[in-house]
């Protein structure tokens, strides 16, 4: 069963330094979801140590849960967030939302 539209939660605004936790989720896929986020369209990599274009960013992504974590956000992670649910029927995507640092 190809997953339904995720639902997205992105905090609006996050003060520099502190943490943020953006969740994405949906229960109809079967077999059940993975999830990737992705900021201003770009696919972030489950480490952001192993990608050069993020390793200032301080951030883990849990493909199984949905969530992304930033341990300390920084002025770079301001962006327009989306997550993609994907299982073998095919993906859905949530709305882009905006979160300011």
């Amino acid at each position: 069963v190809k997953p339904m539209t995720p639902r997205c939660t992105v905090p609006k605004a996050v003060p520099v330094g502190k943490s943020a936790s953006l969740h994405c989720h949906e229960n109809e896929g079967y077999p059940k979801s993975t999830y990737s986020w992705y900021r201003n369209s770009e696919h972030l990599s489950p480490d952001s140590k192993s990608n050069a274009k993020f390793h200032n960013s301080s951030y883990t992504v849990n493909p199984a849960t949905g969530t992304l974590v930033f341990h300390a956000v920084h002025k770079g992670d301001t962006g327009r967030y989306s997550c993609i649910a994907t299982n073998d029927a095919g993906f859905a995507k949530c709305e882009e939302q905006e979160m300011e640092v």
